[in-house]
């Protein structure tokens, strides 16, 4: 297994607290960048928004290929319902495609 640092863009359509923000990053905690390598030392946070309202969500998931790693990603955002945990759901936060932004893998 590899660990896969994934990238979702997407937009708060409708604005997003600071609470509701603070909400999404607690439901996706344990899929943090921060827990790798590779996401401690390029600082990357599990949350980034920007003034327009867009952001980005950085997960880490293990997967045995690129293409289950995108699917684990949006699992985790959408089966896991993440999002409706923190108050939010597809339809106000609509998600861009799943991307590969780095690989922490012990193979050499």
């Amino acid at each position: 297994m590899t660990t896969y640092v994934i990238s979702v863009p997407g937009t708060f359509t409708a604005g997003a607290a600071a609470e509701t923000r603070s909400r999404l990053a607690r439901a996706l905690r344990p899929a943090d960048p921060h827990e790798t390598r590779l996401g401690n030392a390029e600082d990357l946070d599990v949350l980034s928004v920007n003034d327009d309202n867009t952001f980005t969500l950085r997960l880490t998931v293990e997967a045995d290929s690129g293409p289950h790693a995108e699917e684990e990603a949006r699992r985790l955002l959408l089966g896991d319902s993440a999002l409706r945990d923190a108050g939010l759901d597809d339809g106000s936060t609509p998600l861009g495609p799943a991307v590969i932004t780095g690989i922490d893998s012990e193979i050499r």
